[in-house]
This record gives C-alpha cells, sequence and structure tokens, in this order.
C-alpha cells in the first residue's frame, strides 16, 4: 500500500512537495525484495536530505531567540551608518528583543574602540566589551572618532573609560570568549564592515575559552551571519557594494569559502534604496544638547544630505527576521572574483540567500529605522 506525504516549504514562493513513500504494512518479518529495500534506502535518503535542508533556510528566516543574542563587528568611524546600527541596537536591546554581547571592530585606529565606548556609555551600556584588530586597514582617524576626545570645561563631552584601542580585547579572543560562554545555536552576528575578524576567528586554534578550533566554534554557537557587503541587482557601477570585501579582501574570501552557518548578504543596492531622511538628524536628536549619533552624521555628511542605511539593515534583518521587512532570494552561493565582486547562483540547500526589498517594504524599513536609531536611552545614563 502507498500513502503521501505532503511537505510544505515553510519559506513559501514554491507549491507543497509531495513525496511518496512505500509504507510497509506487513509484519517487520516479511522479507523485502533487493528491489524493495533499495527504494527504500532512497527514499529514506531523498527525505532526510530534504527535511535538513528546509530546517537550515527556516532557521534563517524564522524568528531568533528573544532577545536575540548579537554581536556588532563594524569598522565604525568609516562611515556615520554604523554609528545609527549600533545606536538602533541600544534601542532593540532597551526593548528586550536584543542583548548586545560584544562590538568587535575593523578599522585599526586607536580612537575607534573609545568612540564605541563612548556612544556605549550615552546609552547606559559602558560594560559591553570592544574587541579590536591589528590589521593595518584604514588606519585614519575618520572624520568623528575624534568625537571620543572632545571635552567641555575640563570633561569630556562624551563620557567612556576606554582612552585607546590598546586598552581594549584582542577582537579574536573576545569573539571566542563570547561565543564558548553563548547558547548553542544562538548568537547572531552583524558583520558590517571588513571581515578581517571573522575571519581571523575561523582560522583560531582552541585555547582556554573553548577546546573547539575556530570553525567548530562558530558551527556550534552562531545561528546566523547578517552580512553588509555586495551587490546582488545589476548594477553599471562594478565597485558598488565592493568596500567592504576589497578593503581586506583575502579574509573577505576566507569567509566565503568557510563560513559553516547560513549568512544574509544586505547588498548596496538595499541601503541605497532606504537614505536615512536628514530632518531626523536635525529635528529627532534635540533630547539632549550633544547626541553622538547626529553629531557623527552631521560630521561624517551634513544635512541635507541624506545617506544610505546599509549598516542599518544588516542589523534589523539580524534582530527581526520574521517581521516581513524583506524578502530574501532563494538559497544558492556567493563567490568572489578577484577584484572583490560578489556574484550569487542559486542551489538547492545553499547556505547563503540576500535581501530583497519592494516599494511597501521600504517604506516600512525607513520608518523603522528612524524610530529605532533616534530613540532615547532608557536608562538616563546609568548602567544597566
Amino acid at each position: 500500500m502507498f500513502d503521501w506525504l505532503s511537505i510544505m516549504n515553510p519559506m513559501g514562493g514554491q507549491p507543497p512537495l509531495r513525496v511518496l513513500l512505500r509504507c510497509q504494512l506487513t509484519s517487520c518479518s516479511t522479507p523485502l525484495s533487493s528491489e524493495s529495500f533499495i527504494v527504500r534506502v532512497l527514499l529514506n535518503a531523498f527525505l532526510c536530505g530534504y527535511l535538513c535542508a528546509v530546517a537550515a533556510n527556516t532557521a534563517v528566516a524564522s524568528e531568533p531567540p528573544r532577545p536575540t543574542p548579537l554581536i556588532f563587528d563594524t569598522d565604525i568611524g568609516n562611515d556615520c551608518d554604523d554609528v545609527l546600527a549600533l545606536g538602533m541596537i541600544h534601542a532593540l536591546q532597551s526593548r528586550g528583543d536584543c542583548e548586545l554581547l560584544a562590538v568587535t571592530i575593523t578599522k585599526d585606529h586607536e580612537l575607534a574602540a573609545p568612540f564605541t565606548d563612548a556612544v556605549n556609555t550615552f546609552y547606559g551600556r559602558g560594560h559591553i566589551p570592544i574587541g579590536v584588530c591589528d590589521s593595518g586597514v584604514t588606519p585614519d582617524a575618520g572624520r568623528f572618532n575624534a568625537l571620543a576626545r572632545v571635552e567641555e570645561n575640563g570633561r569630556l563631552r562624551y563620557p567612556h573609560d576606554l582612552n585607546s584601542g590598546e586598552q581594549a580585547f584582542a577582537a579574536v579572543d573576545l569573539l571566542r570568549k563570547t561565543l564558548a560562554a553563548a547558547e548553542d545555536g544562538s548568537v547572531s552576528i552583524a558583520q558590517v564592515g571588513f571581515s578581517t575578524n571573522l575571519a581571523n576567528l575561523l582560522e583560531s586554534p582552541a585555547d582556554e575559552h573553548s577546546s573547539l578550533p575556530g570553525r567548530e566554534l562558530v558551527k556550534k554557537k552562531v545561528r546566523l551571519l547578517s552580512v553588509m557587503a555586495g551587490t546582488f541587482v545589476p548594477d553599471k557601477n562594478r565597485q558598488a557594494g565592493l568596500y567592504n570585501i576589497v578593503k581586506d579582501l583575502p579574509a573577505a574570501q576566507k569567509v566565503v569559502d568557510s563560513w559553516p552557518t547560513p549568512i544574509v548578504w544586505s547588498g548596496y543596492e538595499i541601503g541605497k534604496a532606504v537614505a536615512y531622511p536628514h530632518e531626523s538628524v536635525e529635528e529627532d536628536y534635540n533630547y539632549v544638547e550633544h547626541h553622538p549619533l547626529a553629531e557623527a552624521y552631521v560630521r561624517f555628511s551634513p544635512p541635507p544630505h541624506n545617506r544610505p542605511t546599509w549598516d542599518l539593515t544588516s542589523v534589523l534583518y539580524a534582530v527581526y527576521p520574521q517581521r516581513g521587512y524583506f524578502d530574501l532570494s532563494p538559497a544558492g552561493q556567493v563567490t568572489l572574483a578577484e577584484d572583490g565582486f560578489a556574484s550569487f547562483e542559486p542551489a538547492e540547500g545553499g547556505r547563503d540567500r540576500f535581501l530583497q526589498l519592494n516599494e511597501v517594504q521600504a517604506a516600512r524599513v525607513v520608518e523603522s529605522l528612524v524610530q529605532l536609531a533616534s530613540q532615547p536611552p532608557c536608562t538616563s545614563g546609568k548602567e544597566e
């Protein structure tokens, strides 16, 4: 006798897959012909493989733990969207939707960590650990990291404890310590800068934090990697979306080749489609005399410039993958060309997907990003 097993694809967009299973209703002692045995083995193998692929894809779009354990890996100082994204994370944590476990930095300048600490302290979370790299990549101060040293009446405008990146943790050590302490399969990472830290993490050996080498530790602990890089729509400008890749191309290649958990890419085209309105910078941050997000934005590119929200979109998806702010491409595989250009090939059960956006979603995303980034601290400057 035959029965049907109908499996709905939880990602949507595809009709149910009907798998014909042969059900053996007679006694287990009834001998099977060699042909029947082979058919059953093949069907079982097919079904097992399909369900594994569905499970992996579901992990990408299903609701993450609440609050979502989040690591923010950033090149803060190279663009103001990193700062807006960090402020947004604090708002999400105040709402109980994420917990910022650590910030790791891929901009190699001594003021990147102090400025990050200043933003965290502004939101009442100066205790959040910060890790830095020693890569030589983008070693300039940038246009706003020097805000960490601005004084008024002999006091720092934005108080913080870290005076230099030399006082911060080593990024890979912090990543290993943070992941080792996390629940299995729980952590989301938003990588919005270069791949330096995550590539080094993959190659890290066992240490006092974990007996697992880097790739195995990532595989055990990380639920999702949300990356801002590349472009996944036709663009006459082949350089679009390359910055975060080419600044450390060997590291980007390492992550693309070896990362063991699902990756969702937010391409250049996504952040460009949902620019941050300059009116918000001019009007929504005036609840304090000095605001690090607004000052960083103005120092980087003064209004009336509407800055694309590249990094914010990666954070939004990492914390709210289930809310329909974005659509997802089919599963597939991202590869990098020698010049850093990212290409995507659909492949059943593939590790990679990229964000897609329609006009209705774009309006929702802009509104959400503005409300989150401009949300005042809920702690009145006190540590949580």
